[in-house]
């Protein structure tokens, strides 16, 4: 399965969330601030901006989901807040855990792919954003290219409009490598998203949320 196609199933999963708008894969979470819209970025000027799916796919890259409690070589934590509640459905993609506080937004939700295929992954990461970027009247929040627990990633915060609500959001997309010998690369995508006029009520678990989540090896046992 390539990455594109997985990607195509996320996309699907944050409108199942209730009665809650349909939110686009790579949309996500949180800010009460504001900036200009930032340019989607592109491989070539006047070029068509390249999600990352599309770049890996168009790599030779293949993904395959994997649940983030299946992971041996590599440690993904995503905290649950009191009153927020596992979510599940059938249109969710294989392996996504999702979390929701009551029937609708805010969802917090991670999604992890084994991939397999040679890429550059700063190249990769310039493509990250791109979803965000191209949702109906985005405004960016902020944004940053440092490494996430040590390892390459990407995230944007952004508001956007979204079947007649306004949305913020927090992405973030992390380039991963696991314990060797195996070594295995990941893409994990991390996504926290809710309604704009509830950022400051919901701010506390938003906040506890995004600064837990955290990527990590586990270290050798000692002999």
């Amino acid at each position: 399965m390539t990455v594109r196609r997985v990607a195509a199933a996320a996309a699907v999963m944050l409108s199942v969330v209730g009665c809650a708008p349909e939110a686009p894969d790579y949309q996500a979470v949180w800010s009460t601030t504001s900036a200009p819209s930032a340019a989607p970025t592109s491989t070539a000027p006047g070029a068509a901006p390249v999600p990352i799916a599309a770049y890996l796919e168009q790599a030779g890259v293949a993904g395959q989901p994997v649940a983030p409690d299946r992971l041996t070589d590599i440690t993904v934590t995503m905290p649950s807040p009191p009153g927020w509640r596992p979510y599940q459905n059938t249109n969710l993609a294989p392996g996504t855990r999702m979390i929701a506080k009551g029937d609708t937004y805010p969802t917090a939700m991670l999604m992890v792919f084994e991939l397999k295929g040679d890429f550059n992954v700063a190249e990769a990461l310039t493509h990250a954003n791109v979803d965000a970027q191209m949702s109906q009247n985005f405004t960016q929040l902020g944004a940053s290219t440092a490494p996430f627990d040590g390892f390459p990633s990407s995230m944007i915060e952004g508001s956007y409009d979204l079947n007649g609500a306004r949305m913020h959001s927090y992405n973030r997309i992390v380039i991963a490598t696991g314990a060797p010998p195996k070594s295995q690369r990941y893409l994990i995508q991390f996504t926290v998203t809710g309604f704009a006029d509830k950022a400051a009520e919901q701010a506390g678990d938003i906040e506890a949320i995004i600064g837990g989540f955290s990527v990590t090896v586990p270290k050798p046992s000692s002999r």
